[in-house]
């Protein structure tokens, strides 16, 4: 390793798109050596995912159609940080009651993701709960588009761990999630960070 790294600086910036959820830019950074060269970007506002474990050692997964991939995938309770100054850990819980209509007592962070740093800057931060409630049916979330046709199964972590090995899981922060929240119970939750841990950079 060289004793003084490359600093890489952004000389100019062209927006190309932007959305609700992400943006793209092509950014023109310097290289090592001189010179520069083009980076399209897509600048993403982030997403929490809840990996919820209940008493009798298994975890909520959701079977939801994804049209980039144009099929259903096992995933966990997820969504966007897209509430300006929201902590992450509220927006975990809000979603784990959106999704899947339950509550938890305990929410502790798991791990973090950046979910293809290649070409974006998406941070998914995944939470494990526990002390799962029910959310009461009179105030529970009306789900609306493809959160309409989700399909909600309780599976037991080792045998989700085993579906991921099997390539039967491929979803990111799901393979990640259950991945860690296996390592995590194995070492007695010791490995686990509070929920208010700053993002990682």
């Amino acid at each position: 390793m060289s004793a003084v790294e490359h600093r890489y600086e952004v000389r100019s910036r062209e927006l190309r798109y932007r959305g609700r959820i992400f943006e793209v830019v092509t950014e023109q950074v310097s290289m090592p050596g001189g010179g520069t060269a083009a980076r399209d970007i897509v600048r993403h506002v982030g997403a929490v995912a809840v990996v919820a474990f209940d008493d009798a050692g298994q975890v909520v997964l959701i079977r939801q159609y994804r049209q980039p991939v144009g099929r259903r995938l096992w995933e966990l309770p997820a969504g966007l940080t897209d509430v300006a100054g929201e902590d992450p850990a509220v927006t975990a819980a809000r979603e784990l009651a959106e999704e899947v209509d339950l509550t938890a007592g305990r929410l502790d962070m798991l791990v973090d993701l950046h979910s293809s740093p290649g070409f974006t800057d998406e941070l998914i931060r995944v939470f494990l709960a526990r002390d799962l409630g029910e959310v009461p049916a009179d105030q529970r979330h009306d789900r609306h588009d493809e959160e309409a046709d989700l399909q909600i199964v309780r599976i037991d972590l080792d045998e989700a761990v085993g579906m991921v090995l099997a390539g039967e899981i491929t979803n990111a922060p799901c393979v990640a999630g259950l991945l860690a929240a296996a390592r995590a119970r194995d070492a007695g939750w010791s490995v686990l960070r509070r929920p208010d841990t700053p993002a990682p950079g």
